[in-house]
C-alpha cells in the first residue's frame, strides 16, 4: 500500500569509511549539495507531495556535460560543481569505485550512457574520459526515427535500474535535431540491518502536511539505533535516526520535526552535507521503540529552470559552448529531467533514478507552429519612412 502524503524527510546516505582520505569525501559531498539546492527548490513548490530524487544522478550528469563545456558555459558548470580543477573529475572517478566496490556491488549499481547517431562524430578526448571516468558506454541510436530512439534508451534505463525507471524518455522531446542525450542510471537495494516483522506492521494514524490524517501501515521494532536531537541555525529542533543496511556502508537517515506544530519546511533548508556530517557528533546508540511508514514514492522533475536558478544557464541557450563534445561548437541542452522511484518495506530498500540530458543540434533548433488563435495586434508601417499606416486589434475575427 503506498502513502498519498508522507511528511518525513528522508536521506539515503553513503557512507564513506574514515581509513579514505578526506578529499574524497568531500568532492562527493560537493555533488550531494547541489542535488540537495534541486530538491529544496522542489519540495518548497510542492510541500504536500511525496518527493524522491537523486542528487548523485544529476551531479554525474552535470559532470559528464561539464568534460565536454568550454568557455563561459564550463565556467557556470565548474562553479555550480565546485571544481577546482581537472583533478575533480579523477576524485569522482575514485569515488564511483568506492560506491560500487565488492562489499557494496549487490546494493548499488551505477551506468552512464551516451546516445548518439552514427552518423556525428564527437570528439575523441571527450569519448574517452567520459568512458575512462565515468564508465559512459557509447550507443548509437536514429533520432529522426524518435520512436525507436526514445525506446533504446527507455529499454537501457529500464535494464540498468532492474524495471523501476521506465520510460524515462517521451518520444516527443527527440527529433532531427537531436544529436546527443546523457543517461545516468543508478539503482539501489539494501536490506535493514535489524528488519522489521510483517506480523508487526500496523495501520496507524499519520499526520499529513495537508492537513488531513490517513490510516498507513506503520513498521515497528524494538532494537539499538543512532539517534539524536539537532537543530537549525534558527533553533528548530528535530530528531535524527540511522537506519543502517546490512554491510554497515549506507544508511537511512530520517530527520523528523521535534513536535507536529513544526513544519518539515523549517528544517529542510538547513540539511546538506555539513548538517548531515554533524548528526554523527549528536547522535549515540540507543534503545528505542520505532514505527517508521511502509511507503512508496515515485517523482519526474524538468530541471531547466531550477539549474537555471543555481546559476546554470548558458547550456540552454543559443550561446551554449560545447566545443570539447564537438568542435561545430552548435550543441545546446534542451532538456534536463530526472525520474526516480523508492520502494520501502520491512525488508528494506530499493530506490532507482534516471536522470538524462538531451542535447540538440542550434542551426536545427524545431520553432514550433505559430497558431494566431487568440487576440492578436496588427500594424501596417511603411518600412522606408518608418510610417505606420494602420494599427488594429482583433479581439473576434
Amino acid at each position: 500500500m503506498a502513502m498519498r502524503k508522507i511528511n518525513i524527510l528522508i536521506l539515503l546516505y553513503v557512507t564513506i569509511s574514515s581509513v579514505h582520505c578526506r578529499w574524497k569525501k568531500r568532492v562527493s559531498e560537493v555533488g550531494s549539495d547541489l542535488g540537495i539546492k534541486v530538491f529544496d527548490q522542489i519540495v518548497s513548490s510542492k510541500p504536500t507531495e511525496n518527493i524522491i530524487m537523486s542528487p548523485h544522478g544529476i551531479a554525474s550528469i552535470l559532470s559528464i556535460l561539464h568534460l565536454g563545456a568550454d568557455g563561459r558555459t564550463r565556467e557556470q558548470l565548474r562553479n555550480a560543481l565546485k571544481f577546482n580543477s581537472y583533478g575533480a573529475h579523477k576524485k569522482l572517478k575514485k569515488i564511483q569505485k568506492l560506491l560500487t566496490e565488492g562489499r557494496n556491488q549487490d546494493l548499488v549499481s551505477i551506468a552512464n550512457g551516451i546516445f548518439v547517431p552514427s552518423t556525428f562524430s564527437l570528439e575523441k578526448p571527450f569519448i574517452w574520459k567520459a568512458n575512462d571516468i565515468y564508465q559512459a558506454a557509447l550507443k548509437n541510436v536514429n533520432f529522426e526515427d524518435p520512436i525507436a530512439a526514445a525506446s533504446i534508451i527507455n529499454q537501457w534505463t529500464k535494464n540498468q535500474t532492474r524495471g523501476m525507471i521506465t520510460n524515462l524518455i517521451s518520444p516527443t522531446i527527440l527529433n532531427e535535431a537531436t544529436r546527443l542525450v546523457l543517461v545516468n542510471a543508478i539503482y539501489f537495494k539494501g536490506l535493514w540491518k535489524s528488519r522489521f516483522l510483517r506480523k508487526s506492521t500496523h495501520n496507524s494514524d499519520f499526520y499529513a502536511a495537508d492537513g488531513n490524517v490517513y490510516k498507513v501501515p506503520m513498521m515497528n521494532q524494538r532494537s539499538t539505533f543512532n539517534f539524536g536531537m539537532a537543530k537549525t541555525p534558527t533553533n528548530v529542533k528535530y530528531y535524527v535516526l540511522e537506519l543502517p543496511y546490512h554491510g554497515d556502508t549506507i544508511s537511512m537517515f530520517i530527520a523528523l520535526p521535534e513536535n507536529i506544530s513544526i513544519p518539515l519546511s523549517a528544517v529542510t533548508p538547513h540539511i546538506n552535507s555539513q548538517s548531515i556530517n554533524n548528526w554523527r557528533k549528536i547522535m549515540s546508540g540507543k534503545m528505542l521503540d520505532i514505527s517508521i511508514p511502509r511507503f512508496t514514492a515515485e517523482t519526474e522533475t524538468n530541471m531547466e529552470k531550477i539549474l537555471a536558478g543555481l546559476g546554470i544557464t548558458d547550456m540552454f541557450e543559443v550561446k551554449a559552448n560545447f566545443r570539447k563534445i564537438h568542435r561545430s561548437g552548435q550543441l545546446y541542452v534542451s532538456k534536463v529531467l530526472q525520474k526516480a522511484k523508492i520502494e520501502v518495506n520491512e525488508d528494506g530498500t530499493k530506490a532507482s533514478a534516471g536522470t538524462a540530458a538531451v542535447l540538440m543540434l542550434k542551426s536545427l533548433r524545431i520553432i514550433p507552429p505559430f497558431t494566431v488563435n487568440r487576440p492578436f495586434l496588427y500594424i501596417v508601417r511603411h518600412n522606408i519612412t518608418g510610417t505606420i499606416l494602420f494599427i488594429g486589434q482583433v479581439s473576434k475575427p
